[in-house]
């Protein structure tokens, strides 16, 4: 019998290419999408038509009930979120309510109706915050630094809460900052791959960013669904880094990004103090020697092959070439 996966967050970056790989492992997929008049499917549109959609609010267990008990799922990956850390400042009270409480929502609503579900958790490497060794791992003590960091903590405690308290196979997913050319436009990548096309093409002469200094562990989304999943067939549930162990400054991925197509980042960045955060976190860099050993599970494309990527493929969105987001 074919597996069935329920997708929470699918019409999101990570859940695009999680379903994209489910479907290529001959999963039934099953989309949770919230009853809202503006769902957007651009970067699942290429696989519209063979992903089954569920309404479900991660703020209503009964919904997580609902959608369990019609469609039975083997696993179930929960990517939804309020994800952006900026607007978790202005909007604290709506990110705890969806990405901390969403989770014992879920989990709850697995433990009711289906507790030999195998679940996964996003948690972030945003939970480190403000770093207390180099590099994180999984044992490294959380400090988060904004209200989204806050309830990353929280839904990844009450995973292993749950996990222990009523043997759930349940894991998580320490993720380190992953791009793609379906990052939104609102992620300091995407809006420099972004920004550099609408520059190279004459759109606009300027890019104005914020902390240049801030250091990330990027890496590409498409390598890391592979880690989600190969979470899930372990025997044992437990928790991963899931990073690339390199880590590379915003100033860095502009001079990529701009040289890529011919250009200085000097000439063009402008440094805007509306764009800093109220508590920066200055360095991520993630260990993922359990993730290697354990999952087998290792980064294909490097960090100059995910800038350029990027850049290339807003060039394309922006000349026309490409009319949705179904590309890398």
């Amino acid at each position: 019998m074919k597996k069935r996966a329920l997708i929470t967050g699918i019409t999101g970056q990570d859940g695009s290419y999680l379903a994209e790989l489910l479907l290529a492992k001959d999963y039934d997929v099953i989309g949770m999408v919230r009853r809202t008049s503006t769902v957007n499917y651009e970067r699942i549109a290429h696989i519209q038509d063979r992903i089954t959609f569920a309404p479900g609010d991660l703020l209503d267990e009964a919904s997580l009930i609902e959608v369990l008990r019609e469609h039975r799922p083997d696993e179930v990956y929960n990517l939804a979120a309020q994800s952006f850390v900026q607007t978790s400042f202005s909007q604290p009270v709506l990110t705890g309510e969806t990405t901390a409480l969403g989770v014992t929502r879920l989990l709850d609503a697995i433990r009711i109706v289906d507790p030999d579900v195998r679940f996964y958790q996003a948690s972030s490497s945003e939970m480190f915050g403000k770093v207390v060794e180099v590099p994180q791992r999984e044992t490294t003590p959380l400090y988060p630094r904004s209200p989204y960091g806050v309830a990353k903590v929280y839904g990844h405690w009450i995973t292993i809460n749950y996990r222990e308290s009523y043997g759930l196979h349940a894991s998580s997913g320490m993720l380190f900052n992953h791009e793609s050319p379906r990052r939104g436009l609102e992620f300091v990548t995407r809006k420099i791959s972004h920004g550099v096309a609408q520059i190279k093409l004459g759109r606009e002469s300027e890019l104005r960013l914020g902390n240049l200094e801030a250091q990330r562990d990027w890496g590409f989304a498409g390598d890391y669904v592979e880690a989600m999943w190969a979470m899930l067939q372990r025997d044992e549930p437990d928790d991963y880094v899931v990073a690339t162990g390199e880590t590379h400054s915003v100033r860095e991925f502009c001079e990529i990004a701009f040289s890529h197509v011919g250009l200085d980042y000097d000439d063009h960045v402008v440094v805007d103090e509306r764009f800093m955060r109220p508590a920066e976190v200055d360095l991520l860099v993630g260990d993922p020697g359990k993730a290697r050993t354990v999952l087998g599970w290792e980064p294909q494309v490097s960090f100059r092959q995910l800038v350029e990527m990027m850049v290339d493929a807003d060039l394309a969105l922006l000349r026309g070439d490409l009319n949705d987001l179904s590309h890398p």
